[in-house]
């Protein structure tokens, strides 16, 4: 976009693939109109150096921020819905509930961090976000990790 210069034309192959929003569009169509700058969008025939074009161009712009917007919104029900069910997100649980608390157990029992990590195969940040969610969980405010039943 900063190398297109007076008298050029822009070829996209859809009209979403060159802005998010009808305000970045505007702001675009404004800056090819100031500097003569065609824009050509293959897949809804569109070309702003006509007058038809530029009408179809602002009117597919507004169904498209419409059409983003249903979207975010069908997408923010479903996690919604999702969560109502308990499902969970994202990567599943490397280590089972026992193995976790074997694993605070081991660490509070000194063993290295690279020998943690080779015991229960994880990576170091999860090995850290294990411990530092058990040792601040607040089912065990003053609770020894060694006495929870497993």
């Amino acid at each position: 976009m900063d190398y297109i210069r007076e008298g050029d034309r822009l070829v996209v192959t859809r009209l979403d693939r060159l802005a998010r929003s009808v305000l970045d569009l505007a702001k675009i169509s404004d800056r090819f109109t100031q500097e003569g700058i065609d824009l050509i969008v293959l897949d809804q025939h569109i070309d702003t150096s006509t007058p038809s074009g530029k009408l179809l161009f602002n009117m597919l712009a507004v169904i498209a921020e419409f059409e983003n917007d249903l979207r975010r919104e069908r997408q923010t029900e479903g996690i919604a819905k999702a969560k109502e069910l308990n499902i969970k997100f994202g990567r599943p649980s490397s280590l089972s509930d026992s193995e976790e608390i074997e694993l605070l157990n081991d660490k509070q029992a000194g063993m290295p961090m690279s020998q943690l990590l080779k015991k229960y195969k994880i990576g170091k940040a999860t090995a850290y976000r294990i411990i530092s969610r058990l040792s601040s969980d607040d089912k065990m405010p003053n609770q020894n990790i060694n006495e929870l039943e497993v």
